[in-house]
């Protein structure tokens, strides 16, 4: 996208124009979209003025002398709460009269709730369009009496002869009252008629109707103000205040429109979060040893002590150690010496020695507190005084006079608080004015404007910056462009609710699950030992490796504990997303791996970049390994050696299967009667939930195929249609699906050179296609019974119903050719048959002799290859293999009968998920030496891998349950590659750094007004297009939804500093 892509859509930009002009005026729509008739806007008019009209007559029998103030306001208050009922009442009338309207056609979907057609000046459209009304019937009554009280005791504040004992000036006076007045009528309307739609949106629902008391709110503060003021007994500083906000009540309309002021519920919120702050020495909460720790000091030159050319754990933790001594020091200093010797200072400070007062209480209980809670910016404070103290040799200085060192010290950290505020709102507005420059990407035709604008004002920035500052509230960049507005105060954690209640789940949401109890416990060591700087509540911190973004938010800070919050971004990269990381990754790769020919304290060449590189977090994660296998998968040589290999890994498979069920029986006797109830009941069991598998009907469903359309392409070797996503866990994983032939096509052929068939052979696969419907419900052949040489034999004998496969009787004999007799016999002796109580020594020599039991494996193993690779004998092409890795083979015969029996199915296709990541293995490490390689090459897959497809639920499984190596087949379509993607489960570095925390409230001010108010959710937009310095679009995913999208967000993680 060009930089010139439109701030706002064209229909956006209509809608924007509409909702601007009643947010102004508190609710009156006087620009519909369409034509309305004139009563409309004459109504509006009216109701708008109806508050002015009540007051003035109240105010003209004061001025006439008629009645005192307070009747007066009385009058006009009880006129107002009578009309308001009235209004309300006439609401619901309108309500239960109402009938169906057809409403106009129109061509804009945002406009449709607001197209009526309207019969007559006072009818039930027009009521219904005009005043909305209350949701609860509480609210109507309440905000009637509120609008009563309001116009009683605005008209109170407004009377003519008090605006001139103030200020004795008529001019002043008529200028006060008539746009006093005005404020108002706006805060009325926004009450009892409509209620404007606030730029200054906090929750993205109003369920209670809180909105509706946003304006009267404000104007109530005033009220107050000048009430104290009338019932005060000389106060001059009241009388200043008074006459100052009568001035300030003038352009409270501008304030509400620009959305300075903040709803009720984030005011509260805020106000609480200050006051627990700095009033009672606290943290806010959820719902310089420290500077040679960081890689950077101070964020602008390098720290000599720092490990230079970080790659690996061993080498970062080997030259960290003098830096972790530094650490421990750190701690002991901050959580024991520190507290105590704070305490003991302020125990001997001579406010305590003299009668309390309640600013002595209040302040020195605020800062007894502080020393635990926040032990680093306490000492600082109590430094700062100190120092200032011995300063300051005036006695009857007002730092002297008037202040104990309770409260110089609340003055201190107020101070303290709003300049760091200040320095880092400043760096983001210069980054903002100088990146939509210096970027050509960020540079829009009315760039040069915006920035000579903004040198030429630039004392009003600044004044704006220090307001912003002074109300802890963030710099708003409009469309983060270098347009700054003064956002609303809210919590620091800048979002309402609850963290980590909702994410964007998907599947890459495991990886972050997995790697975040090892992120939390490296944090605690980081926090501890300030490797990442002055972590306070609102700081801002980015993790990265390899493909994974992970954010993380300090939301409190005590004493030895820190709560936080872990967001992971998207894994899959949109080209905004790329770009932000590529920057990333290079600033990370400057920092921490090109550093070992620079020079002592060399610059941070990404200075002013809101992310400043802290350390590195050794972390138990997964890392991704990517590998094209060409050569491999396509080799000749390689996959004429599948088929063997597949025919050694399902013996030993097999065998390990039968071996496990053994070990619930306790005597040979009772092996067969348990195979039989064991194995019928998993038959059972696996018909249930088997999804894949063709139906059991006696004629051809089309319901076990895929959906054929005129776009398919019968060559894809992805699976497609309704069928790919239908699976379910049977009994040992996902039983993929079904894949039959178009009826007419012609079967690819693979590598190789394809043996001569015997006329048997040939007979059987002419005839088995073309055999009638078989009658599955009737009672199936019974085989005859298996006699035994060995008693034990009955311990691995496979299933009965596993040995039923339609196969000739030449391919059996085949088979016992190709059977791997001498693997056979390796895997035989290498049981140990612990679990039985008493046992022959030569048990492993008895189970080899015994012809009947290995004509069992045969036939199993023969039943597999049937069902997977079909009669012929030829090489598997690569397509071939890819479609039996992921289940998706044509349909056979042989196949309809393989999945018929869940089981079996299961354990052939993971023996040959076993054989395919053999086939790599030897081809990457060299051929296999000998029977004992083998082995372990196989109980290695058993015990430390999950070799299958990264879509299988499975998968995710064993991510959370943390195997240690994952392995998965993929195929690029586009590419026409194969491709392998090893997880390694192991303890490598992440790299972190600190995110300007103003620059992060600010982007996400401007999103919660671009979407919530602007409604501007273009997918395009411009305030959401990569900016590699203000990382943008990452910023935006970290935001909590439904404005953000994070794909894994945690729950409050309280961390232990000890």
């Amino acid at each position: 996208m060009g930089p010139d892509v439109p701030l706002l859509n064209d229909y956006k930009q209509e809608f924007f124009l509409k909702r601007f002009p009643q947010t102004v005026l508190g609710g009156p729509r006087f620009k519909l979209g369409y034509c309305a008739p004139p009563y409309i806007y004459v109504n509006q008019i009216i109701l708008f003025l109806i508050p002015w009209v009540l007051g003035g007559v109240g105010t003209l029998l004061y001025q006439l002398g008629i009645m005192k103030d307070y009747y007066t306001a009385a009058l006009s208050g009880g006129l107002m709460f009578v009309t308001a009922l009235i209004l309300q009442m006439t609401n619901l009338y309108a309500k239960q009269k109402t009938v169906t309207v057809e409403r106009m056609q129109i061509q804009n979907t945002l406009t449709d709730e607001d197209e009526f057609e309207f019969s007559s000046c006072i009818g039930s459209e027009t009521v219904k369009f005009i005043i909305p009304g209350k949701k609860y019937i509480i609210n109507t009554v309440f905000h009637s009496l509120l609008a009563g009280v309001l116009c009683g005791l605005g008209t109170w504040y407004l009377l003519p002869n008090r605006i001139t004992l103030l200020y004795s000036n008529i001019g002043g006076t008529v200028m006060i009252f008539v746009f006093g007045w005005l404020t108002i009528c706006i805060g009325e309307y926004s009450l009892i008629i409509n209620t404007a739609t606030e730029t200054a949106t906090f929750q993205a629902l109003d369920t209670y109707e809180i909105t509706a008391l946003m304006r009267p709110f404000y104007i109530f503060v005033f009220i107050a103000v000048d009430l104290a003021h009338r019932f005060a007994v000389n106060a001059p500083i009241l009388e200043q205040t008074n006459q100052i906000l009568h001035i300030v009540f003038l352009f409270l309309p501008f304030f509400w429109a620009m959305g300075i002021l903040p709803p009720l519920d984030a005011l509260f919120l805020w106000g609480m979060e200050q006051l627990l702050a700095f009033g009672l020495g606290g943290s806010p909460m959820s719902s310089n040893t420290k500077e040679i720790q960081r890689v950077y000091l101070f964020g602008v030159f390098r720290n000599p002590y720092y490990p230079k050319d970080v790659r690996t754990v061993t080498v970062f933790m080997e030259k960290q150690r003098r830096l972790m001594k530094v650490g421990v020091v750190r701690r002991i200093l901050l959580t024991l010496v520190s507290p105590f010797a704070m305490i003991a200072f302020l125990a001997l400070d001579r406010s305590l020695q003299n009668l309390h007062s309640v600013s002595v209480c209040l302040g020195f209980t605020r800062i007894f507190r502080m020393v635990w809670q926040n032990t680093e910016n306490a000492l600082m404070d109590i430094v700062v005084v100190s120092v200032a103290q011995m300063f300051v040799f005036n006695p009857d200085l007002w730092w002297n006079r008037n202040l104990d060192t309770g409260i110089r010290l609340l003055l201190v950290g107020i101070l303290r608080d709003r300049l760091l505020q200040f320095v880092s709102k400043l760096q983001f507005a210069i980054a903002i004015l100088l990146t939509s420059w210096t970027e050509k990407k960020q540079r829009r035709k009315s760039t040069a404007t915006l920035i000579t604008l903004n040198v030429v004002f630039f004392p009003i920035l600044l004044t704006f910056i220090a307001i912003s500052a002074l109300l802890s509230s963030p710099l708003l960049p409009l469309f983060t462009l270098p347009v700054f507005l003064i956002g609303f105060p809210r919590p620091v954690r800048s979002w309402p609710g609850p963290v980590g209640t909702t994410a964007c789940v998907c599947s890459d949401t495991v990886y972050y699950q997995q790697m975040v109890p090892s992120l939390a416990v490296a944090l605690q060591s980081a926090l501890a030992a300030g490797s990442l700087g002055l972590s306070l509540p609102g700081s801002h911190y980015l993790c990265r490796f390899q493909d994974r973004l992970m954010w993380i938010l300090v939301l409190e800070k005590g004493f030895t504990y820190c709560g936080v919050n872990i967001k992971g971004l998207e894994l899959q990269e949109t080209s905004c997303h790329a770009a932000e990381a590529h920057r990333v990754d290079e600033i990370f790769e400057m920092a921490f791996e090109h550093q070992e020919h620079t020079k002592i304290l060399s610059p941070n060449h990404h200075f002013g970049h809101i992310l400043t590189p802290c350390t590195v977090l050794p972390v138990r994660l997964y890392s991704d390994a990517r590998n094209v296998l060409s050569g491999i998968i396509d080799s000749h040589e390689n996959l004429k050696h599948l088929k063997d290999d597949f025919i050694k890994v399902l013996v030993w498979m097999l065998v390990q299967y039968c071996y496990k069920k053994s070990k619930t029986w306790e005597s040979p006797g009772s092996a067969n009667k348990s195979k039989k109830g064991s194995f019928s009941e998993n038959q059972r069991k696996g018909a249930v939930e088997r999804s894949s598998a063709p139906k059991e009907e006696d004629s051809f469903s089309v319901d076990t195929i895929e959906d054929w359309t005129d776009d398919s392409d019968i060559f894809d070797l992805e699976p497609s249609g309704r069928m790919k996503d239908r699976k379910e866990p049977g009994p040992l994983g996902d039983i993929p699906k079904v894949h039959l032939s178009i009826p007419g096509s012609v079967e690819t052929r693979g590598q190789g050179i394809p043996q001569e068939m015997s006329p048997e052979d040939k007979l059987y696969r002419a005839v088995v296609l073309g055999l009638p419907a078989v009658d599955k419900g009737k009672q199936q052949e019974v085989l005859p019974r298996v006699e035994f040489s060995c008693s034990y034999s009955e311990l691995l004998s496979i299933p009965e119903e596993w040995r039923t496969a339609p196969v000739p009787p030449s391919k059996v004999n085949e088979m016992r050719q190709r059977f791997p007799e001498e693997w056979y016999h390796f895997i035989l002796s290498q049981l140990d048959f612990f679990h039985l109580k008493e046992k022959p020594y030569n048990l492993p020599e008895a189970l080899m002799k015994d012809k009947a039991l290995k004509d069992l494996y045969i036939h199993g193993v023969l039943s597999c290859c049937f069902g997977l690779f079909g009669l012929d004998n030829t090489v598997p092409a690569p397509s071939h293999v890819f479609r039996a890795y992921t289940g998706g083979i044509p349909w056979s015969v042989g196949l309809d009968w393989l999945t018929s029996k869940p089981e079996l199915f299961q354990l052939a296709l993971k023996a040959f998920r076993y054989t395919f990541k053999l086939m790599v293995d030897k081809a990457s490490l060299g051929p296999i030496e000998n029977f004992k390689e083998l082995v372990n090459y196989l109980e290695e897959y058993e015990n430390d891998w999950y070799i299958g497809l990264v879509s299988d639920l499975e998968w995710q499984q064993a991510v959370l349950q943390e195997k240690p190596y994952l392995f998965s087949l993929g195929h690029d379509p586009n590419m026409g590659i194969y491709t392998g993607r090893v997880l390694t489960l192991q303890e490598l570095l992440v790299q972190v750094g600190k995110l300007n925390d103003e620059a992060v409230r600010g982007q996400w001010a401007n999103l919660s007004w671009e979407l919530l108010y602007a409604t501007n959710d273009d997918e395009e937009r411009y305030s959401i297009q990569a900016h590699p310095v203000l990382l943008r679009n990452l910023t935006v995913q970290a935001a909590d939804p439904p404005l953000g999208y994070p794909v894994y967000s945690s729950e409050l993680l309280h961390l232990p500093l000890f």
